[in-house]
């Protein structure tokens, strides 16, 4: 059983894909989107998560609607890979309370909630060297978005959680 996350983006996405019992990282990437669909065709996943787009009534631009589409396609292709499979569309805002119990938290606060809660008290924020990797490694910028979609989904399953 695992549990592939994608935090989404216009062009490339970050994805990680985690063992829910553990929350262990798997394989974590980022890459381009053609490639997530990809992705989402020959990885044996039993749940997929999606992070998705609110509107909190500004203005946004062209990359947020590309983005949308980029979500739309993920969806799809899930489907047609695995439609017994179940996905989830996880907003954003419930990931920061999730992790940080707060929806004013910054992708900092939750990548060091993370940390303290799988790698607490270790170098190198939890991301070993390449000679012994750590649970982080290789660990940056939206794969800690993906990862952190993908420990609530782990999370919500273990306690049956509505999504």
């Amino acid at each position: 059983m695992t549990i592939l996350a994608i935090d989404p983006g216009n062009t490339m996405s970050g994805y990680a894909l985690i063992d829910p019992e553990t929350c262990r990282p798997l394989q974590v990437g980022k890459i381009p989107n053609a490639e997530v669909l990809h992705l989402i065709a020959t990885t044996g996943y039993t749940r997929l998560s999606i992070e998705m787009i609110a509107s909190y009534g500004m203005s946004v631009g062209k990359e947020v609607f590309d983005t949308c589409v980029w979500i739309g396609r993920f969806v799809q292709q899930h489907v047609w890979a695995g439609p017994d499979v179940e996905h989830d569309l996880v907003y954003r805002r419930d990931v920061k309370l999730h992790h940080c119990h707060s929806s004013k938290a910054k992708d900092a606060n939750i990548t060091q909630a993370l940390i303290d809660r799988f790698a607490y008290g270790e170098p190198n924020r939890g991301k070993g060297t390449k000679a012994a990797p750590g649970w982080f490694h290789g660990f940056a910028a939206d794969i800690w978005q993906a990862y952190a979609l993908a420990v609530l989904t782990a999370d919500r399953q273990r306690v049956d959680m509505p999504a």
